[in-house]
């Protein structure tokens, strides 16, 4: 009974979801709102419980002085204290309004910069993974690099001012290959990324796949 009952949980709780969707019946539409109302408690009680275990580790790991527990210790007191602050804000204010702390200065001041700065760091792996990928020693590699140096010349303001005194419409060329090449890449991966999410699906529904059971 230990696989049976989340097993037909999981079947019953799937086929009302892909119903909702194919029969515009009233019951069908209420048991599946019912099941996405219970999934987001579900969902509110498992952030709960990861966040207990993260500080569990974090607090384990600094008490023992372990490796980069100095980065534990800022994890901890940021998670804390930006949980302290918008609970504060959400019981003095009534809900969490602009210009206050935590848009003003942890959002703003703090997340938006931080973000930023892992993006542009990203840039520059993304750069060293296109200097290796774009070695023309193939076929395939050399389409590779023509259609980047076309694509990335014609994006930039001087590529497209280089194009316009040599007479090369680098811009239209940069255009043609993202409209048409690579937009049909881009569909044959959704395609084929959604015909594996429906065949996962499908396999986790009949209990052919059981993920959620411990130890299987």
């Amino acid at each position: 009974m230990k696989k049976e009952i989340p097993i037909f949980i999981t079947m019953v709780v799937g086929i009302f979801m892909i119903l909702k969707y194919f029969l515009p019946m009233i019951w069908v539409e209420v048991i599946a709102s019912e099941i996405e109302q219970w999934g987001l408690i579900v969902i509110s009680f498992a952030f709960l419980l990861g966040m207990l275990n993260i500080l569990r580790i974090h607090l384990k790991n600094i008490s023992r002085k372990g490796d980069d527990w100095f980065y534990s210790s800022v994890m901890v007191i940021s998670l804390l204290g930006v949980l302290f602050i918008g609970l504060f804000e959400r019981w003095y204010y009534g809900r969490l309004t602009e210009n206050t702390l935590f848009d003003a200065f942890i959002y703003k001041f703090l997340l938006v910069p931080l973000s930023s700065t892992m993006f542009a760091l990203l840039a520059f792996f993304i750069a060293s993974a296109a200097f290796r990928a774009f070695r023309a020693r193939t076929l395939e590699a050399t389409l590779l690099l023509l259609a980047g140096t076309f694509v990335m010349i014609g994006r930039v303001p001087l590529g497209i001012a280089l194009g316009k005194w040599i007479h090369l419409p680098f811009g239209d060329f940069a255009a043609f290959i993202m409209e048409t090449f690579n937009k049909a890449g881009q569909r044959g991966i959704i395609i084929g990324a959604a015909m594996g999410i429906i065949a996962t699906g499908l396999r986790v529904i009949l209990g052919i796949e059981r993920p959620y059971l411990k130890g299987e």
